[in-house]
């Protein structure tokens, strides 16, 4: 039996390793032989007090919802004993697809030992949760988002229970996922790395975080990634046992993973691409939505009125940043593929592009273009989440003025210059027929350029607004 002193060193230990060689997602805990506990009310955890109240349980991320229904029985985790436990169970309840795993060798997770080129850690995603498994793990990893107060940490046990339950892990998460590699909030981020043959960092070699600018040489180290793209990354490889210098040439790793141990044959590029976006977005989001709440609370009173100038520019700036990464200004230019063969041969490129709404001429922002950049309509479509329509005043509102700004063609900054006139107008039409809420400035100003705006949007807006002026 481990001791609360040795559990708490090796909690320590773990939570240092794995902020080393990080990616996506992650949770610790500490690891008493007989149960797996997830640590939450000991130790500091930012954002703990007023206004955030991060370990608040007025949380409503899809992973309490699910708990909420499996406790109110309108839900059920059936468990696989051939080899899968809960995984596919948790997967179809959480509507994240098996197309988007993504496989990762490098030793990244509170269950390091058993990574290794060998067995990959499988990662999945949607647009609001992540789930990370172990090839014979013990627990599922979960990052669930909350619309307000951003990452939610979660553990699944993987031995077979009479009631399995999700289980919020707090303090060795937020050890790594609040960090200046998740903007200061509680986030999450991909790291690329020179792994050795074993899955650890190479010594001296350097890492990156990777984001939607990040170069492709500089992407990927330390996953498995199958299709033309990963020719230009550092995916699929280890530093050889006799390489020196920081930037150690890669060569295949000396063993091949067993694809039939997991649920998809391979890692898909093209997902990867879409968490490299979706990450920080998700970081920059929330953010946005803490600098706004704490700049309001230090104020002492309601924002009834024009905002001091030191008030304004504490959110402002975040707001600004997540506008420019909102319309993929500076996104690293891919190297000219064959975006079609690419889409062709990615079933989660497919999957993916059927889940976002359409406009009248059938163009959505989960449209690929994959030749020289991510998205044929460089906009996220993360701006269709809970969480950016959570985005508190007045900060949702610089937002909408600044993109409105931007994509009716007033802003022609050159940090915006990726965008063709072709591009804003396409980006403006898509979002005015399939937006809901949006504000009353993006109306007036479709009416006034003859711009299509979808009736069930003016409707819900009309009837927005007009609450509002109640």
């Amino acid at each position: 039996m481990i001791t609360g002193i040795q559990a708490s060193f090796q909690s320590r230990l773990r939570a240092a390793v794995v902020c080393l060689l990080w990616s996506v997602p992650l949770a610790s805990l500490v690891a008493p032989a007989e149960a797996q506990i997830a640590v939450r009310n000991q130790g500091y955890i930012p954002f703990s007090d007023a206004p955030i109240f991060y370990r608040s349980d007025d949380i409503d991320d899809p992973v309490k919802r699910l708990q909420q229904q499996i406790e109110q029985g309108k839900a059920q985790l059936v468990y696989d004993a051939k080899g899968h436990g809960y995984l596919k169970s948790v997967l179809k309840l959480l509507d994240v697809p098996i197309s988007s795993q993504t496989l990762v060798f490098s030793k990244t997770s509170f269950q390091y030992p058993k990574i290794a080129p060998e067995h990959p850690r499988a990662l999945y995603f949607n647009d609001d949760v992540y789930v990370g498994v172990v090839h014979q793990g013990k627990e599922i990893e979960l990052v669930s988002f909350d619309a307000r107060q951003g990452a939610i940490f979660y553990l699944l046990h993987e031995q077979q229970a009479e009631v399995p339950a999700f289980e919020r892990a707090e303090l060795d998460c937020t050890q790594c996922h609040i960090a200046p590699s998740t903007r200061g909030v509680p986030g999450v981020m991909l790291r690329s790395v020179r792994p050795t043959s074993t899955g650890t960092l190479a010594s001296g070699a350097p890492t990156f975080i990777t984001d939607q600018e990040s170069p492709l040489g500089e992407r990927w180290g330390g996953w498995y990634a199958t299709g033309k793209l990963a020719t230009s990354t550092l995916a699929n490889g280890v530093v050889a046992a006799d390489a020196t210098g920081r930037s150690p040439p890669l060569v295949p790793p000396g063993k091949s993973f067993d694809a039939s141990a997991y649920l998809a044959p391979g890692s898909d590029e093209v997902a990867l691409l879409v968490l490299a976006h979706q990450t920080q977005m998700h970081n920059l989001i929330t953010l946005t939505n803490y600098k706004t709440r704490i700049a309001l609370h230090a104020l002492g009173k309601p924002a009834d009125g024009p905002l001091p100038e030191a008030t304004r520019r504490q959110f402002e700036r975040p707001a600004e940043q997540l506008l420019r990464y909102l319309l993929f200004s500076k996104e690293a230019v891919l190297p000219g593929l064959d975006g079609k063969q690419l889409i062709e041969a990615s079933v989660f490129a497919r999957e993916f592009a059927a889940r976002g709404p359409r406009d009248s001429k059938g163009r959505s922002l989960r449209d690929f273009d994959l030749s020289t950049r991510t998205f044929r309509y460089p906009c996220s479509y993360l701006i269709y989440s809970e969480a950016f329509d959570a985005l508190p005043e007045p900060s949702k509102s610089y937002v909408y003025d600044r993109l409105l700004q931007v994509l009716s063609g007033a802003d022609q900054h050159e940090d915006f210059q990726s965008l063709s006139a072709q591009d804003r107008r396409a980006i403006l039409e898509i979002l005015l027929e399939t937006k809901a809420g949006l504000p009353a400035q993006w109306q007036e100003y479709a009416r006034s350029q003859g711009l299509q705006l979808s009736s069930a949007v003016d409707s819900q807006n009309k009837h927005s607004w007009s609450q509002k002026g109640k």
